[in-house]
C-alpha cells in the first residue's frame, strides 16, 4: 500500500489528509520505534522495499520479506530473503517484530504470528497494522480481509498478549478513500480525457466527508486497524 505518484507530489499535510490509513501507519511506526531502547533487535516481517528501516536507526534492524509482492518493487535492499512461516531465526531472538499490512498477503497467518511469536524474547513487542476494507492489490498474492475480533483471535491463539486494536477511520474517511480510489479508472490512453471531469466530481466529496467522520463512533466500517501484543513471560 504505497503512494501514489499524484499523492506525493501534494504538500505533507493535504497528503496526510488525503491518505489518512499511511499517514497513520507512519505515525504508529515512528511511535513504536521511539518506545524501543537502543540496540534493540527489531524485525520488519514483511519489510518489502524497507520503508520503514530509517525509523529504526537506534536499533538493530532487520528487513525479511519473500520478495514476490509486487514485481515493481526492488527488494535489493532485505537483510533475508525468506518465508515469514519459517523464519530463520532463534528463538527468543527478538526484543521487537512488526508486521505491517503483510497478514493478508500470506496464506497461513495464525503460523506466521505463531513464527514472530517463537522469534519475539519474553515481553516482546509487536505492532501488526492490517486491512479491514481495502481493493485487493499484489495479486495473487492477496489472501485475507481483517476484524478486530480476528485479528485478537489470532493473536491468542499464536501465544501472544493482544493490546489495543484501534481502527483507521470510520465511514467517511471510508466514503472519501473509495471516492479517489475512482480517479484510477480514469487515467491511461484515452480515458485522461475524463480525468478532470470526474476529479471535479469526486474530489470535492472526498475532502469534506472525512470532517464527518467523528459521527461513525464505532468505527465498524474502517480502513484497516493498528493493533499491538507481547510475548508473555
Amino acid at each position: 500500500m504505497r503512494y501514489s505518484r499524484l499523492a506525493e507530489l501534494l504538500p505533507r499535510p493535504l497528503r496526510g489528509y488525503v491518505l489518512h490509513f499511511e499517514a497513520e501507519i507512519e505515525r504508529a511506526v515512528a511511535a513504536f520505534a521511539r518506545t524501543l531502547p537502543e540496540g534493540a533487535r527489531v524485525l520488519d516481517a514483511g519489510a518489502g522495499e524497507g520503508q520503514y528501516r530509517s525509523w529504526f536507526h537506534r536499533q538493530r534492524y532487520v528487513g525479511v520479506d519473500l520478495g514476490v509482492g509486487d514485481p515493481r518493487w526492488r527488494y535489493d535492499g532485505l537483510d533475508v530473503i525468506a518465508d515469514l512461516a519459517r523464519l530463520p531465526l532463534a528463538t527468543s531472538s527478538l526484543d521487537a517484530a512488526l508486521n505491517i499490512v503483510t497478514l493478508e498477503h500470506v496464506r497461513e497467518p495464525k503460523t506466521v504470528l505463531q513464527e514472530l511469536a517463537r522469534a519475539l524474547k519474553p515481553g516482546g513487542r509487536l505492532l501488526l497494522i492490517v486491512p479491514h476494507e481495502w481493493e485487493v492489490h499484489q495479486a495473487p498474492h492477496d489472501y485475507y480481509r481483517y476484524t478486530r475480533h480476528g485479528v485478537e483471535y489470532l493473536l491468542n491463539e499464536a501465544g501472544l498478549i493482544s493490546g489495543e486494536a484501534r481502527a483507521v477511520g470510520g465511514y467517511f474517511r471510508l466514503m472519501a478513500r473509495r471516492l479517489l480510489n475512482g480517479l484510477q479508472f480514469f487515467s491511461g490512453g484515452f480515458r485522461w480525457v475524463g480525468f478532470l471531469p470526474a476529479a471535479l466530481c469526486l474530489v470535492p466529496p472526498a475532502l469534506i466527508l472525512p470532517l464527518l467522520d467523528r459521527l461513525d463512533r464505532d468505527r465498524n466500517f474502517t480502513l484497516g486497524y493498528i493493533c499491538t501484543a507481547k510475548k508473555g513471560a
